[in-house]
């Protein structure tokens, strides 16, 4: 039987089995949920064994981490593809038209948590090796597989594997599947991820929550203080103002500039879609090379003070907020966060105490799209999908690609396989059929394309 066929005929098995892996509550952040983390991580093992990988279930403090090997031939290249089974929390669960993890099958979608992100996607390269080894008896290069049960809580124990695996884990390119397409039937290869460096910072003035009559006028009001400092992180023209800020970004390449303006992208839908009647931003760059190719300096939160109902005249003694700023290539998320809290300090006023909680970082990542390895998976998108790949950054933050791409030292290509609005992370979470059933055949034809590269 030829692929074509094989995967036709395996659609409704196939189905069945991504089934039966959603209706595994992996949450990874919630302990009560422990066991069927566990669940999944032997689900997932046991599908690999039955296509004879030599698969390891490696304990962690946590959840354990699933690594796979199917070796062909030393001469072959070899290919990673990384991916997780764990999934966020379903809350707030009345907003979903079915149980989160009663997979719903209706109008060609699957409504599930953790359909789209990450065990549909993850699952599909199971599948396309499948397909691979039962048509022609094995698959065209070495492959191993890394699933890990972490990622929705920052993957805390997977850098330390990779550290002490270097060797096991050893490869020519790693694919990752954990993302979108940029609209339907549209293939697209993310070469561009930002870094992030996010901190809190905390403001304090008197020793206690002072009377605003008595005191008002007086003394430094801490939420005055935080939001002037906010306010003065920008400029008038959407500049950020924290010196050195800039030093290290990089401009976009001619190169990228063209892919840029490939992108089926149309900023007024993009307004419409989230609510919004304007689109503010860095001057002298178009909105999609904001969102993608500039860094970026937001308040994800802010408090302090009475926020009970009715009124209570009150000067409070703290405030505090919580910062993000999205980097890019070339920029270093300890450096960027030793700026921002030094010119958080100087921006203080007399009285305000400052002190500055570094919460989490990471490192932008690039895959240069003119890199062997995106040309390759390019030409494998367009033989399944029958156009050209688009080529795009995006603003999310995957840190585990620079430390596979640093440790590694290989070349690591996004292909997602999901869409922006399948509602990841949120209640009614979806994935199309096709896009599952085109995924396996993409998977299949990635493996033969990079194949095919080491012959040439």
């Amino acid at each position: 039987m030829n692929l074509q066929d094989y995967l036709q005929s395996s659609q409704q098995r196939h189905l069945d089995e991504l089934l039966e892996f959603l209706s595994i509550p992996s949450v990874s952040a919630l302990s009560t949920h422990n066991a069927d983390t566990r669940k999944a991580a032997e689900f997932v093992a046991t599908k690999l064994k039955d296509l004879s990988f030599q698969v390891t279930l490696n304990e962690t403090p946590k959840h354990p981490i699933v690594t796979a090997h199917y070796h062909v031939d030393d001469a072959l290249p070899t290919v990673l593809i990384y991916g997780h089974y764990d999934v966020q929390p379903p809350d707030p669960m009345n907003l979903w038209t079915s149980p989160p993890f009663e997979p719903v099958v209706k109008d060609g979608v699957i409504v599930a948590r953790g359909s789209s992100d990450d065990k549909g996607q993850v699952y599909a390269h199971i599948k396309g090796a499948e397909a691979l080894i039962k048509t022609t008896g094995t698959l065209p290069v070495n492959l191993k597989f890394l699933i890990e049960g972490e990622e929705e809580i920052s993957s805390p124990n997977l850098l330390p594997f990779l550290g002490s695996h270097e060797d096991d884990l050893k490869t020519d390119v790693v694919i990752i599947s954990d993302g979108a397409m940029m609209a339907p039937n549209t293939p697209t290869i993310t070469y561009g991820l930002k870094g992030i460096a996010y901190i809190e910072v905390r403001v304090k003035t008197a020793a206690m929550d002072l009377h605003s009559g008595a005191f008002g006028g007086g003394v430094p009001n801490p939420i005055n203080a935080l939001a002037k400092m906010i306010a003065a992180l920008h400029d008038s023209k959407g500049r950020i103002t924290v010196p050195g800020f800039y030093d290290a970004v990089l401009d976009v390449s001619p190169m990228e500039k063209a892919a840029l303006e490939k992108v089926p992208f149309d900023e007024k839908k993009f307004a419409q879609e989230i609510g919004v009647t304007a689109t503010p931003g860095e001057a002298g760059y178009s909105l999609l090379e904001r969102l993608w190719a500039r860094p970026t300096l937001d308040c994800n939160g802010i408090g302090g003070g009475f926020q009970g109902e009715g009124s209570k005249t009150v000067i409070a003694n703290t405030a505090m907020a919580k910062i993000s700023c999205r980097l890019v290539p070339n920029q270093d998320p300890d450096d960027i966060r030793d700026k921002l809290t030094a010119y958080l300090k100087e921006l203080a006023p007399a009285g305000v105490q400052v002190e500055v909680i570094d919460l989490h970082g990471g490192k932008p990542a690039m895959s240069p799209i003119e890199s062997g390895s995106v040309q390759t998976a390019a030409k494998a998108l367009q033989q399944v999908y029958g156009k050209e790949a688009i080529f795009a950054r995006t603003g999310g933050s995957i840190p585990i690609v620079s430390n596979l791409q640093d440790l590694l030292k290989a070349e690591v290509v996004l292909v997602g396989f999901g869409l922006e609005t399948d509602r990841v992370h949120s209640p009614n979470e979806k994935f199309d059929l096709e896009n599952y059933y085109k995924g396996i055949e993409t998977s299949s034809a990635l493996l033969n394309a990079f194949a095919s590269r080491s012959s040439q």
